[in-house]
């Protein structure tokens, strides 16, 4: 059987596409507060993945509200197919993103 892309690969795609542009600061932070974590000394180290995770928990808040905003206009069986999507495209491309996406 061929691969077939979800109905939803477009549009997650394309919403992947404006999130990484209207929160292209914050992408870079996290970014930007990952590698300062990772060369910190044991002191630093605590607060600065305090900074990184509350820099994240803010990137995942705006996924899941556009997330969940587009899944309201859908009906419940394929609302469910296209977060299924969603998940696995934060997954492969922002994703220190994806890891608390699906608690929300």
């Amino acid at each position: 059987m061929p691969f077939r892309r979800s109905r939803f690969s477009d549009v997650v795609s394309r919403q992947l596409d404006l999130f990484v542009e209207e929160h292209a600061e914050l992408v870079r932070e996290c970014e930007e507060l990952l590698a300062r974590y990772d060369a910190a000394g044991r002191d630093e180290a605590e607060e600065l993945y305090g900074d990184y995770v509350d820099a994240v928990e803010t990137g995942t808040e705006a996924l899941a509200d556009m997330r969940d905003a587009y899944a309201r206009t859908l009906a419940p069986a394929d609302a469910e197919q296209y977060e299924a999507v969603f998940q696995r495209a934060v997954e492969k491309r922002l994703r220190p993103f994806a890891l608390e996406l699906g608690d929300r």
